[in-house]
């Protein structure tokens, strides 16, 4: 999820290891009841690593009973969403008549294209009860030559997933190839990502097989050549260089990255595009509710924001509509 204006994230603290382009500090919101979100991508430094341009940590929260999560409908283009949790359950619904829950492990890959419209929410059984909710929002760009492609929409479920599995680490592969391993989800660019947990003293090399490679800690403390390296922090390493990462307490950590997009990306609130004008046509199009409806959630949508240079993809109800 993406909840608040997309203000850039700030360049972390010196580090020793040279195979570390540079750490990003993400910038974070309370959105109020211990419920929080932490933007990484896009930043100062770090425009997009591989085809990633956009990532949202969110959570770890526990919604109370009689409350959720309620994106309402809004719209996207040139771009692929990439949901995945840890913890929860999240109904997404989007214009191409989808209706799919997204649980921990499985992966929602929404290709918007030209143009898609979607709302993602806390089902009704949920709601009732209350909730945890805590995982990440990733979008990737699309190649030039695929950015009008046709909308689409693809869940995969947590078996699918490659599992390398030694005593105090376990690695899934859930996009692209990792360890001699691949995921089944498709793609249309060289991407890569992976959701790693290691025990304490457990340590993971990083090879080069990527040229742009990121890991984000998402819990515990890492050790990479002598820096410690605590949660919420995105480490981007340079090109061709190979890490070997050391779990100092029990860790948690997400590695991303691939080959580098096919020149630069503008982005604008939900919009992405290799064309300014692009999203400027998209910008009128959703003003004047030419992008298709939400079967099921048809009411509700996000207007327009107001406020230049806001690349934030949704507001929940309770916060300001950004």
């Amino acid at each position: 999820m993406s909840f608040f204006p997309g203000k850039d994230p700030e360049a972390g603290d010196a580090h020793s290891c040279e195979a570390i382009a540079h750490v990003v500090v993400p910038r974070t919101v309370d959105l109020g009841d211990g419920f929080s979100v932490r933007r990484a991508l896009p930043s100062v430094r770090s425009r997009m690593v591989g085809p990633f341009i956009f990532f949202d940590h969110f959570g770890p929260a526990e919604f109370k009973a009689g409350t959720g999560l309620d994106v309402r409908p809004h719209p996207h283009i040139g771009l692929a969403t990439v949901t995945y949790l840890f913890d929860g359950e999240i109904m997404h619904r989007d214009s191409l008549g989808t209706a799919a829950p997204i649980r921990p492990g499985e992966v929602n890959w929404m290709t918007a294209g030209r143009g898609i419209v979607h709302s993602e929410r806390t089902g009704p059984e949920l709601r009732s009860t209350g909730s945890p909710i805590h995982g990440l929002q990733m979008w990737v760009a699309l190649p030039q030559a695929k950015e009008e492609m046709e909308a689409g929409f693809a869940h995969h479920e947590v078996a699918a997933f490659p599992m390398i599995k030694d005593t105090g680490k376990s690695v899934r592969v859930v996009v692209g190839s990792l360890y001699g391993e691949r995921s089944p989800v498709p793609t249309l660019h060289e991407t890569m990502f992976a959701d790693v947990r290691l025990a304490a003293g457990g340590s993971l090399p990083l090879d080069n097989d990527h040229e742009e490679r990121a890991i984000y800690v998402v819990d515990g403390t890492i050790d990479i050549a002598g820096d410690r390296f605590a949660p919420g922090r995105l480490l981007v390493f340079r090109p061709g260089d190979k890490v070997t990462v050391t779990a100092a307490t029990d860790a948690h950590f997400a590695i991303l990255g691939g080959a580098p997009m096919d020149g630069p990306r503008h982005i604008w609130w939900n919009f992405v595009s290799s064309r300014k004008d692009r999203i400027e046509q998209a910008k009128a199009e959703w003003t004047a509710g030419h992008f298709g409806k939400v079967p099921g959630d048809e009411i509700e949508f996000i207007p327009l924001p107001e406020t230049p240079g806001v690349n934030s993809m949704a507001a929940v109800d309770k916060a300001a509509p950004l």
